[in-house]
């Protein structure tokens, strides 16, 4: 696979990652500055992607196109690039719902492109045994091939195109969603005056579970402006398969109420029950 062109939309911290690995394998991989921002360009460069000023310039060179965006920019992502017409492989590596990923299959066939559908699972492969791409879709292995002995582990799920998006949304619902759970019971813990009494509790019954919402005041709520959507995405394919999604409704509710802790650095579980207090309804 050595020498392929990747284009990569966009250098996020999980997208940098993704064409690092690429890059490992022997690759060349592109990104695009268009409408990109200086912490972009940043990643990019220390990665050493091929930078081209504008996605045409991008999609006309690349045979495969990765898109790893916020989930609620995916299918307008998928759009653009089929306005192009472009003709090579497109892989959606989004949280989004087997719903959304099967929608944009359908968009991107439309401008002549192969379709692959991509779950992440895990943190940026910064290391081994961290990071695994789950993909699906009749050239699922080829693209799975582009990340042979680099850092991040490509998995081909056999099935239809949907699966590992669905199965990205199975992980999600928990990892996640148990994180928005955790910060909704401190948040009403603390509003009836109980939130000191529930940790002697914890301490004596669950004494993992503190800690864990600290983590996840910390960990997630930095993460929450794209996090909410995930939630819905999630909602959406519980939904669809007939099972109540007000379970991650909710999750997108609470994500939604800490969307300013976007440049946040380890926010305090305290100022976070304070932010979902104080955005009630």
């Amino acid at each position: 696979m050595s020498q392929r062109i990747v284009g990569l939309l966009h250098p996020g911290e999980m997208g940098v990652s993704i064409g690092s690995a690429a890059k490992t394998s022997g690759c060349q991989v592109l990104w695009t500055s268009q409408g990109r921002g200086p912490s972009t360009r940043k990643r990019a460069l220390d990665a050493n992607l091929t930078e081209e000023q504008h996605l045409s310039t991008l999609l006309s060179k690349a045979e495969i196109v990765i898109s790893v965006c916020p989930p609620h920019a995916a299918i307008e992502l998928a759009q653009e690039v089929a306005a192009y017409r472009y003709q090579g492989i497109f892989v959606d590596a989004n949280a989004i719902s087997p719903d959304s990923a099967r929608k944009i299959d359908g968009i991107v066939k439309t401008g002549g492109a192969a379709f692959v559908d991509g779950g992440i699972i895990g943190p940026p492969a910064t290391r081994e045994n961290l990071c695994r791409m789950y993909l699906c879709g009749k050239d699922a292995d080829e693209v799975a091939a582009v990340f042979l002995g680099s850092l991040l582990d490509a998995r081909v799920v056999t099935g239809q195109v949907g699966q590992a998006s669905a199965l990205k949304m199975a992980y999600a619902a928990w990892t996640k969603g148990s994180d928005a759970l955790m910060l909704a019971i401190r948040a009403l813990a603390t509003h009836e005056g109980v939130e000191s009494a529930l940790m002697q509790e914890w301490a004596l019954s669950q004494p993992e579970l503190a800690t864990r919402s600290n983590q996840a005041a910390t960990g997630s709520a930095p993460k929450a402006w794209r996090f909410a959507a995930e939630m819905r995405e999630i909602a959406n394919t519980f939904e669809a398969s007939g099972l109540p999604c007000g379970f991650h409704q909710a999750a997108a509710e609470i994500f939604e109420r800490l969307k300013d802790f976007k440049h946040a650095t380890a926010p305090s579980v305290d100022q976070v029950t304070e932010q979902i207090i104080g955005q009630r309804k």
